[in-house]
């Protein structure tokens, strides 16, 4: 769930666990859409803080975990290489955000009384 304030809170989040070792979670879901707008791993990385060497290490975990790729590396050019999501990728995220999506409108209620009653509690 995207977080727009912290008059939002309480939050949902929602993590996948696709193997004993593998999970997807917002972090690499963002980490694919960055992707998708960049159109380069390095770029993706940067506009989330982090080293180009951390983004294609969870690229190259995602690939493994999933056990076919999400992303593909483009051939260099002139300005050098880029990345792309694969059908498969953009099935993920879509897939991922539809899952959350759901999962928020599920708790949707229960989100509300507990800001509630966290609410309450900090008035008394």
């Amino acid at each position: 769930m995207r977080k727009s304030s912290t008059t939002s809170l309480p939050s949902l989040s929602v993590r996948i666990d696709l193997d004993t070792d593998g999970r997807i979670g917002p972090g690499k879901i963002q980490l694919l859409e960055n992707i998708r707008a960049c159109g380069s791993i390095s770029a993706a990385g940067r506009a989330m803080d982090m080293s180009y060497k951390r983004a294609w290490d969870l690229v190259d975990e995602i690939n493994r975990i999933c056990g076919r790729a999400a992303v593909e590396r483009q051939a260099g050019g002139k300005n050098g290489g880029g990345a792309i999501l694969t059908p498969f990728g953009l099935s993920l995220v879509a897939r991922y955000r539809k899952i959350e999506r759901s999962a928020e409108s599920a708790a949707r209620k229960e989100l509300l009384a507990l800001r509630a009653d966290l609410g309450a509690r900090r008035k008394t």
